[in-house]
């Protein structure tokens, strides 16, 4: 039986409401100051949730200079733009005419095409009533302008990517809601360990702080209201949680073929170890109860990793704060871990920096990287009121000092896809020999 292919993780990047690199996200992290406050992006006042969790300062022309590739990026894909330039200059490796087709890319991208503004636009042309008026619709500023059209398309942000980084090999973009980010790193993963590519861009964006998704968000019940206490509320896993606090931004990595990795003197932050995944479909917005769906994603991601619970001390929970998912995640990880649960650390960074969406499972991998990297754990925040239904050791008042062997992230989205990711110290081999 060949042996699996390992692959390195050797540069990470991100913006989020936390900050817009790995430094500054990271630090807010640690010390899990909570970026809940009220909406700025637009005008909020008339919703039953007006407090998210927005990226701030970051300005797009800044920090990309390729001012005609912006012209076709809305807000998210400018944020994936940034994360990913930052991982790429992180690893030290960009494609090359002579490597372009062996490296792929692989983007959890965002659950809505067009932007508000553009989509606004639209509408107020399209006249009253519940005809569509096609002149006027035609006639107006984002009816005459082919780059609304361009930009709103499902594949627009991977092909921004791909258009930047100059990536000719396998190239996929993953739509499953808040498993996205998540099954998306885990693609490029089965890619380089298969021997379709050696090296890949993975990772996820999204932006959902705008009218229409704040309203989805609301009409199911999903978000927070606790509009005169943002910074408060997100506390995952405590008794009084009552939904989340909507996020956005952006998370990359660039994984490679160990080997290759070794070979160049690269710094691998970590191995990325197992990818598990499974179907619930119990409810479009619910896990079951049991945990179960959760449950196959975290065993087989450990499986894949050739790890057991007992190699586990870090788990970067989905910590969703709202009274369904927190139970069910934490009945599936009573179940993986047994009587060892007590002692395997959690925490949601959810609490500090909101629900990214389609860019969570990809924040959430290289915040496992970095506690890895630094022995520490992040902390879960705003956590006040326990719930014996939520039974965990969580990282909570301040962060964790613990040196990780294998560290997980958990990622569950609507329609019931669920994703688990396992990483790996580089310097441990679980007992196994390893080169």
């Amino acid at each position: 039986m060949t042996a699996k292919r390992r692959v390195a993780i050797t540069g990470i990047g991100l913006v989020t409401p936390a900050g817009n690199d790995v430094a500054s996200t990271w630090a807010t992290l640690r010390a899990g100051r909570s970026q809940g406050a009220p909406i700025t992006i637009f005008d909020a006042s008339g919703f039953s949730t007006r407090i998210a969790a927005e990226v701030k300062g970051f300005d797009a022309r800044a920090v990309i200079d390729d001012r005609r590739l912006l012209k076709f990026a809305n807000r998210a894909h400018a944020f994936a733009l940034a994360a990913a330039d930052q991982a790429i200059a992180d690893a030290g490796v960009k494609p090359t005419h002579e490597t372009r087709e062996r490296w792929g890319l692989s983007v959890g991208t965002g659950m809505m095409g067009m932007a508000w503004p553009e989509l606004s636009t639209l509408g107020l042309a399209a006249g009253d009533g519940e005809a569509v008026d096609p002149e006027r619709l035609v006639a107006s500023d984002t009816g005459r302008d082919p780059m609304v059209f361009c930009r709103s398309q499902t594949t627009a942000g991977l092909a921004l990517l791909g258009r930047r980084f100059g990536i000719g090999g396998y190239s996929t973009s993953v739509h499953t809601a808040c498993a996205s980010g998540g099954q998306a790193i885990g693609t490029a993963l089965k890619l380089i360990r298969r021997g379709t590519i050696d090296r890949a861009l993975a990772g996820g964006f999204d932006s959902m702080i705008n009218p229409v998704g704040l309203a989805g968000f609301c009409l199911l019940g999903a978000v927070s209201a606790d509009n005169d206490a943002p910074s408060k509320a997100s506390r995952p896993f405590d008794a009084t949680r009552n939904g989340f606090v909507l996020g956005e931004g952006a998370g990359f990595v660039v994984l490679e073929d160990w080997d290759l990795a070794k070979a160049r003197g690269a710094r691998i932050y970590a191995e990325l170890a197992g990818d598990g995944n499974s179907l619930s479909s119990y409810r479009i917005t619910d896990s079951h109860p049991s945990g179960d769906g959760p449950i196959q994603a975290m065993r087989w991601a450990l499986a894949d990793a050739d790890a057991s619970p007992s190699d586990v001390d870090y788990v970067n929970a989905h910590g969703t704060s709202t009274p369904m998912n927190d139970a069910s995640e934490s009945a599936a990880m009573r179940a993986v871990f047994g009587d060892g649960i007590a002692r395997v650390p959690v925490s949601s960074t959810k609490s500090t920096m909101g629900h990214l969406i389609a860019a969570a499972g990809a924040v959430e991998a290289v915040v496992c990287t970095l506690a890895i990297r630094d022995g520490v754990l992040p902390v879960n925040a705003n956590y006040a009121n326990p719930d014996p239904d939520c039974a965990l050791n969580l990282v909570v008042g301040r962060e964790r000092a613990q040196s990780v062997r294998v560290a997980m992230s958990n990622s569950f989205g609507f329609g019931g896809s669920n994703s688990s990711l396992a990483f790996r110290h580089p310097d441990y081999d679980g007992g196994r020999r390893r080169a």
